[in-house]
C-alpha cells in the first residue's frame, strides 16, 4: 500500500514538472511579432459584436499552444473535427459544424459523462489544431493588416476554439466542487473556493499537453490544491488584518451631525440671550420682526411657527416688503453681536 502510495505520488509530481517544463517552453519561444492590424474598409463594421470581440482577443492577447505530430497532418482538420476547416460561404464566418464528442450540452442537472483517454486527447487536440491555425494566421499578417479572407478565416477558427475550450471546462468542472469538498478550509468560503479553483481548471486546460499520455484530471486536481492552498493563505493573511467580518453599522459615524446639531442649538440660545438683553441694540419693531418672523417667543400653548413677511405686515401695519427690509436690518445687528460674542469665544 505504502509502494502504491508512493508510485501514485511520483507520477503526480512527473505529470506536472513535465507539464509545467511544457508549458514555459512554449511561452519561451513565441516570438515577439507585432500584432495583425484590422481589415481597412467598412468589414468591421458589418461584422457583429460576437465576431469583433473574437478578431480584438485574438490580434491582442497571445494564443500559444501545446505541439503535437497529429497536429501536422494533411487532414488534420478532417480528423479531428469530422468535416473540413472551410468557410460556408465567401462572406461568412464560420465553417460548418463539427462532429460532436460528446453529444448535448451539459447543465448543472445532469451529470457529466466521464471521457475515455482517447476522446480527451481528441478534445485537446482539436483545442491546440484551432490555436495552431490561429497562430499562424497571426504570424502570416504580423505588421500589416488582415484580409477580409483571412479576418474570415480567423474568426472562425476562434469560434471554434471558444467552442472546444468550453466544452472542456464543463466536462471537468465537477473535479473543483470534489476537491472542494475533500479539501474542507473551515477558513475560507466555499463560493471562493470554487472560485479560484474553477480559474485554475482554465489555467490547466491551457497548459495542458495531451502528448504525454497522462489524464488531464492528474494534473488538473495538483493545480486546483494548489489554488485552494493560495486563497487560504490570503485568507489567513486577511483575518489577522481584520478578525471580523465588515459591519457598515459600525463604520458610519454621525459625529459631524451631532456637533452641527449642538452649535445650531447653542446658537439659538444665544440668539434668544442677545435679543432677552437687547445686546445687538434693536428698535422695538425689529425685536417684534425677529420673534414674529422665526417663532422665538410662542406662547406656552402655542406651537412656535414662524410667519410669513405679509402676517408679520399684519401685526406691525406695514407691508411686507418693508417688513424684509427690517428683518435685513435686524438680522445685520444680531449676526454682528454672534461674530464679537458667542463664535468669537468659541
Amino acid at each position: 500500500m505504502a509502494q502504491s502510495q508512493t508510485r501514485s505520488t511520483a507520477q503526480f509530481e512527473t505529470v506536472t514538472a513535465a507539464n509545467a517544463a511544457v508549458g514555459g517552453k512554449a511561452d519561451s519561444d513565441k516570438c515577439e511579432l507585432a500584432s495583425p492590424l484590422p481589415p481597412t474598409g467598412d468589414f468591421m463594421h458589418l461584422l457583429g459584436d460576437e465576431d469583433r470581440q473574437i478578431i480584438h482577443r485574438l490580434c491582442t492577447e497571445p494564443v500559444p499552444h501545446m505541439d503535437h505530430p497529429e497536429l501536422h497532418r494533411a487532414k488534420a482538420d478532417v480528423e479531428l473535427f469530422g468535416v473540413v476547416a472551410k468557410l460556408v460561404s465567401s462572406d461568412a464566418s464560420r465553417f460548418n459544424e463539427p462532429e460532436e464528442i460528446v453529444a448535448g450540452r451539459i447543465s448543472p442537472a445532469t451529470r457529466a459523462p466521464t471521457l475515455t483517454g482517447q476522446q480527451e486527447k481528441q478534445l485537446f487536440l482539436r483545442l491546440n489544431l484551432t490555436r495552431m491555425k490561429i497562430g499562424a494566421i497571426l504570424e502570416r499578417y504580423a505588421g500589416r493588416p488582415l484580409t477580409p479572407k483571412a479576418a474570415r478565416t480567423l474568426i472562425a477558427w476562434g469560434h471554434w476554439e471558444l467552442k472546444v475550450r468550453a466544452q472542456i471546462v464543463e466536462l471537468n468542472m465537477p473535479l473543483v466542487l470534489a476537491m472542494a469538498k475533500r479539501t474542507r478550509l473551515s477558513n475560507v468560503d466555499f463560493n471562493e473556493m470554487i472560485s479560484e479553483g474553477n480559474m485554475a481548471l482554465l489555467r490547466s486546460v491551457d497548459k495542458f499537453d495531451c502528448g504525454r499520455g497522462f489524464k488531464f484530471s492528474t494534473y488538473s486536481c495538483r493545480a486546483i490544491l494548489k489554488s485552494f492552498s493560495r486563497v487560504a493563505m490570503k485568507t489567513s493573511r486577511y483575518r489577522g488584518t481584520f478578525p471580523v467580518e465588515y459591519d457598515p453599522s459600525i463604520e458610519k459615524s454621525d459625529h459631524v451631525e451631532s456637533q452641527r446639531a449642538r452649535v445650531e442649538s447653542d446658537c439659538i440660545s444665544e440668539l434668544k440671550d442677545i435679543i432677552a438683553a437687547n445686546a445687538a441694540s434693536l428698535s422695538d419693531v425689529e425685536k417684534t420682526v425677529i420673534l414674529e418672523r422665526f417663532a422665538l417667543a410662542p406662547k406656552p400653548s402655542e406651537v412656535p411657527t414662524p410667519k410669513t413677511l405679509e402676517q408679520v405686515g399684519t401685526i406691525i401695519g406695514v407691508t411686507k416688503e418693508r417688513v424684509r427690509q427690517i428683518q435685513n436690518k435686524a438680522l445685520k445687528k444680531i449676526r454682528h453681536a454672534l461674530e464679537t460674542g458667542y463664535l468669537a469665544a468659541s
